[in-house]
């Protein structure tokens, strides 16, 4: 099975052919040039342009009979390049919650999820409309589309991709999870009103004040 369905062209160049080797391990400038058959002068400029991309870091120096060789290793952003099994697993762990929970307790199991999830960030006190902002801003770092609009009465998030699309058809209440999470973050009761049937869009509500 390939792990390379959405960056296979990538994958397939120079650059994509380091990152391969450096998820493996760590490599020297030398190391990279004898697996890749390439000068050394090549892999320093592919380098160059995967550190200055945020893919690639130098993580030390060996010692070897001569001057130390630097190291190169990748970044925690590079493994956002793999496929990862997330959905699916999501996915089978709601089945299985479902089977053995009515719904409703299903949703409180979402609800504490999303609670939890909300203590790894701080959104700074403040006027609610910034504290929106800053809560929408955290909801595409996460992956999704979304963005502030506004009414006479409400703010309103709309998401116009949803990074959990793949699962909410299925299982709705995974919806809560956000919903909880965005109460928790502005610290203002949060309305869930998404579209979970064909194309899932996240719209969530909450009054002004």
């Amino acid at each position: 099975m390939s792990i390379l369905p959405l960056n296979h062209h990538f994958f397939a160049s120079t650059r994509g052919r380091i990152v391969l080797l450096l998820r493996r391990s760590s490599h020297t400038v030398d190391e990279l040039a004898q697996d890749l058959d390439l000068t050394d002068n090549a892999v320093r400029a592919h380098l160059a342009t995967l550190e200055r991309d945020g893919l690639v870091r130098q993580s030390g120096a060996r010692r070897g009979s001569g001057k130390p060789a630097l190291v190169y290793a990748l970044t925690s952003e590079a493994e956002q390049l793999f496929p990862k099994a997330y959905a699916s697993v999501l996915q089978q762990l709601l089945a299985v919650l479902s089977s053995c929970m009515p719904t409703e307790k299903v949703e409180e199991v979402m609800q504490e999820t999303g609670r939890r999830l909300a203590t790894q960030w701080n959104i700074a006190p403040g006027e609610l409309r910034a504290r929106l902002q800053d809560a929408v801003a955290l909801l595409n770092e996460l992956g999704g589309l979304a963005e502030l609009e506004e009414d006479d009465e409400s703010y309103i998030i709309q998401g116009y991709s949803c990074p959990l699309a793949a699962i909410v058809p299925n299982h709705p209440e995974v919806c809560k999870l956000a919903q909880a999470l965005l109460t928790e973050l502005i610290c203002m009761p949060v309305a869930e009103q998404c579209e979970q049937s064909g194309v899932a869009r996240c719209r969530f509500t909450t009054a002004k004040i």
